[in-house]
């Protein structure tokens, strides 16, 4: 099997590889992949140091052009490549190439943004002064990504750091480095200069580690667990470095009386179970007020009975594997402490085996919960929801906004009054009326509050806050 190598300072290097596995049927072997050391990681860092003079003054059009040429090949892939997506992560064949489409837009997006650099010129309160107020690239950047969104979230960071000047070392999570893999091949034959993007997959305590001590980072951005985010942060903090960090959610989505029952479920469904619930977005805490509680339970359960659960490649398939066995593991440790705090398994839950091995679990629901259980307070990052009773819409909103998160918040209604008030005093960075909590647009800013987020926002125009540094200069007339 072909060995995919680590890109480092334009050279594809790399002898040890390791096999990238098929959740929905771990007799399939994805391919092989690089094994980066540390010291893969410093000559990885010192290749974009060496590149960044040249490409951050780089001319418009080249960025421009490059990043337009990546985006055109990944939708043109999109196929191909959601297939591979679904394989290595397990999400649905329909999900997978979804998400391969976002990851083209965002390229996109950020090919015409490079064409749309500005400044400012703003005459100073003293006179014939004139003042220029412009945005720089950063430097070298490093970007540490998760496994759940194996080509978006790469895509919504790298596609940025280049747009706006700065040169990336790009560390993707251990288990799916294929799509991550496939991004930089694209973007290394769409004319990148050497040592602009450097791949080195591996361990996060191996390479990751090596990033976060080198003082030649000058900005780093994560997405993954809280307590490896407060790691990144303190070794940034070390070196006065620039660092944005997305980590977990514990979700609400509220139900009112006056919800639609319909529009009400299919959102909830979505949000705490597609993707197998394995999204920082999901809605694991479904807060349903008391007149409307029983009929929803009633139709979630119904619902949940029609989703299929198998294969991520078979067509018909709702909800694909999840994505190892340590997940697993976490998921259904959670699945006991539920039961053992008293919360009542209303639905699923149960491990399923189908016609090739894989981490088959079928989706659970709780009831009776209480938000000071820990499945409630814990982020389970698994398909698995809890129903919390509320008597009307004030105690609703107090117990969204009770959780040490803020990523995102949804409601049910029809009421325009509860919802416009549900908007204004929801305590999370993204909010959604009558739709999943989860999906975000490419072109909007997406990242939260409390322990959710740190530093500024990820997508859209947003990103320049992160990727660039604002200068002031003055000129005498």
């Amino acid at each position: 099997m072909t060995l995919h190598q680590n890109l480092i300072a334009g050279e594809w290097v790399g002898t040890d590889g390791v096999a990238n596995v098929n959740p929905s049927n771990t007799n399939d072997v994805v391919g092989d992949y690089a094994r980066a050391s540390a010291d893969d990681a410093l000559a990885a860092i010192a290749a974009a140091k060496a590149a960044f003079l040249a490409w951050s003054r780089s001319g418009l059009l080249e960025r421009h052009a490059i990043l337009k040429k990546t985006a055109d090949e990944i939708l043109a892939r999109k196929d191909e490549l959601g297939r591979l997506l679904s394989r290595e992560e397990g999400k649905t064949l329909a999900e997978g190439i979804g998400e391969t489409v976002r990851a083209g837009q965002i390229f996109d997006f950020f090919a015409g943004e490079a064409l749309r650099l500005a400044g400012e010129v703003i005459p100073s309160v003293r006179p014939n002064i004139g003042v220029e107020i412009t945005r720089e690239p950063v430097g070298v950047v490093g970007i540490i990504t998760p496994w759940n969104f194996p080509i978006a979230i790469p895509a919504w960071k790298i596609a940025p750091a280049l747009c706006y000047g700065n040169t990336v070392v790009f560390k993707p999570a251990e288990l799916v480095p294929g799509c991550s893999w496939a991004i930089v091949d694209i973007l290394h034959r769409a004319g990148l200069p050497k040592g602009v993007l450097n791949l080195v997959m591996g361990k996060g305590s191996v390479v990751g580690q090596a990033m976060l001590d080198s003082p030649d980072i000058q900005a780093i951005t994560f997405t993954g667990s809280v307590g490896t985010g407060k790691r990144v942060a303190a070794a940034s903090v070390e070196h006065n470095r620039k660092f944005q960090l997305e980590m977990g959610g514990k979700n609400p989505f509220v139900v009112l009386d006056d919800a639609e029952l319909a529009v009400a479920v299919e959102a909830a469904v979505n949000s705490a179970f597609f993707s197998t619930g394995q999204r920082c977005t999901a809605s694991s805490r479904l807060i349903v007020t008391e007149g409307i509680h029983d009929k929803f339970v009633a139709a979630m359960a119904e619902r949940m009975n029609g989703l299929v659960v198998d294969d991520a490649l078979k067509a018909g398939t709702h909800i694909g594997p999840v994505v190892d066995q340590g997940q697993l593991n976490q998921d259904t440790d959670y699945i006991a402490i539920g039961k053992q705090e008293g919360a009542k398994l209303a639905f699923g839950g149960e491990l399923i085996a189908r016609d090739t091995p894989g981490f088959y679990l079928q989706p659970a629901l709780f009831t009776e919960a209480t938000n000071q259980m820990r499945i409630a307070r814990e982020e389970i990052f698994g398909p698995v929801a809890a129903v919390i009773r509320v008597k009307d819409y004030d105690e609703a909103l107090a117990v969204a906004n009770d959780t040490p998160f803020g990523l995102s918040s949804g409601i049910a209604t029809t009421s325009l009054k509860h919802a416009t008030h549900f908007k204004r005093n929801a305590e999370a960075g993204m909010v959604m009326v009558n739709l999943p909590t989860a999906g975000v647009d490419f072109h909007v800013p997406f990242g939260g509050r409390k322990g959710s987020s740190y530093g500024s926002r990820e997508q859209g125009k947003y990103a320049a806050e992160f990727y660039t540094t604002v200068k002031t200069a003055y000129t005498l007339a």
